[in-house]
């Protein structure tokens, strides 16, 4: 089963194609810089992609403006 769920990803974003991109910019941020919100023994995830998402439903990271489509 893979961590977080996008069923729970998806009450915080509106769109999948969003959560990707967020997910892909925050992965590469993280790959670039080695800068990480939390400390690395509390991710359950491996990859940065999968640590972006965690980060996302934990709050850390925020979608406004734009990025953030509602219909």
């Amino acid at each position: 089963m893979l961590y977080p769920s996008i069923d729970k990803l998806l009450t915080i974003v509106d769109s999948k194609y969003i959560l990707v991109h967020v997910a892909a910019i925050r992965s590469k941020q993280m790959l670039e810089n080695n800068h990480y919100q939390m400390q690395e023994q509390e991710y359950v995830n491996k990859r940065t992609i999968g640590r972006a998402l965690e980060e996302l439903e934990k709050g850390l990271i925020t979608v406004t403006g734009s990025d953030q489509v509602k219909k």
